[in-house]
């Protein structure tokens, strides 16, 4: 296969293939470990042929994982780059507020009760506790959240 790309096409292409094995790298099943490693691989591959092709200025070889990469420097600017933060940032803040509210469902349900629900009967039972803690969590981040030791733990 030949595929033709204009040196933006290029560019993009890079951003997209480094976006998707950064994302897949997160897993962490032991199931998912050539999955992942097929991602790595591709991404190498199509970064040493881009370096080859006008972007010599964004590619280096990594002599310890014995792959391609976009330098560090390059990375930062870069779109894919804003894109991965952004998405790890909404997903950490989306899974925390889930969590608490699930957390506050099955207190005021009771353990045996909570494990019942299917996922979807919790999602539609926890609304009004996940707005209030994204509401939280956009005014004051992590500035108020508290951990509270039980007695004799700490």
């Amino acid at each position: 296969m030949h595929l033709r790309l204009s040196d933006q096409e290029l560019a993009t292409l890079v951003e997209m293939v480094s976006l998707a094995a950064n994302v897949a790298s997160w897993n962490q099943k032991e199931s998912s470990t050539n999955r992942v490693a097929a991602f790595e691989d591709l991404e190498s591959k199509i970064l040493e042929k881009a370096g080859h092709s006008g972007l010599g200025d964004w590619i280096e070889f990594d002599e310890e994982t014995r792959r391609f990469r976009v330098k560090q420097e390059i990375e930062e600017r870069l779109f894919y780059h804003e894109c991965y933060d952004e998405f790890r940032n909404e997903s950490f803040w989306d899974e925390l507020a889930v969590r608490l509210a699930d957390r506050d469902l099955a207190r005021a349900i009771g353990f045996a009760a909570w494990e019942k629900l299917s996922e979807e009967e919790r999602r539609s039972r926890t609304t009004s506790w996940e707005k209030r803690y994204w509401e939280e969590f956009t005014k004051h981040g992590v500035d108020r959240v508290v951990v509270v030791t039980p007695p004799g733990e700490g």
